[in-house]
């Protein structure tokens, strides 16, 4: 099976905080069975990964008071167990993003920050890289409630999409904000987790994938219920 080459990822989302597409990489796809991939404008969930091992995305935000009144988070990033390729160029939005800094990479050859884009070369298999990142990711949708969008996230191999998995974790101060609902819900691939610090969404799926965590300020949930 040839690969389809596209080099690039594009970060527009998570609130268009970013956006993470694994475009045709290098990967082992005849290890997979021909139902563990996802079609265009599917989404498969996995109790369990069908490949074990391969590439894995974590993203860390932290929601400031201030973020509530500036929509500024910040965001710590990692991609793990990446494909094999040449290049990849990491395209993050212009409109939301304020700084981006490579805090660590190895297994390619060179990591490179330029205007809004990362650009990775010579990507061994298995590598990794780790990147923080300030954006005004934070959308008001007025009367004390908000929203983060993380995506779409995908692994793109050919017309299809290869499993992955996806760890997004949203923090804040003691009672400052609650949820209000996510988009997916749980499932038997997705495992959510909060409390009143924060939220964890643990996925594993194929296909193109967008996550929205609707959050509402705990002050005004406390007055809305008086």
């Amino acid at each position: 099976m040839s690969v389809n080459f596209k080099h690039h990822f594009k970060h527009k989302k998570w609130g268009a905080l970013l956006l993470m597409s694994l475009a045709a990489l290098s990967v082992p796809a005849h290890a997979l069975e021909f139902s563990d991939i996802a079609s265009e404008g599917e989404i498969k969930f996995f109790k369990e990964r069908p490949d074990p091992g391969a590439y894995a995305y974590q993203s860390k935000v932290m929601i400031t008071p201030e973020s509530l009144e500036t929509g500024s988070v910040n965001i710590a990033t990692c991609h793990d167990k990446l494909d094999q390729i040449r290049k990849v160029v990491i395209v993050f939005n212009p409109e939301r993003i304020q700084t981006i800094k490579i805090k660590s990479f190895n297994g390619m050859g060179s990591a490179t920050v330029q205007n809004n884009e990362v650009e990775l070369t010579d990507v061994a298999k298995g590598a990794s890289i780790c990147i923080d990142l300030q954006s005004r990711a934070l959308d008001s949708l007025g009367m004390g409630q908000y929203k983060l969008n993380a995506g779409p996230l995908m692994r793109r191999y050919l017309d299809g999409y290869l499993p992955m998995s996806a760890s997004l974790s949203v923090q804040w101060p003691t009672n400052l904000l609650t949820v209000e609902r996510t988009v997916p819900t749980a499932n038997d691939g997705v495992k959510i987790n909060q409390n009143n610090q924060g939220i964890q969404l643990n996925m594993v799926f194929a296909g193109k994938m967008t996550t929205q965590i609707y959050l509402k300020q705990k002050q005004m949930v406390s007055q809305l219920g008086r």
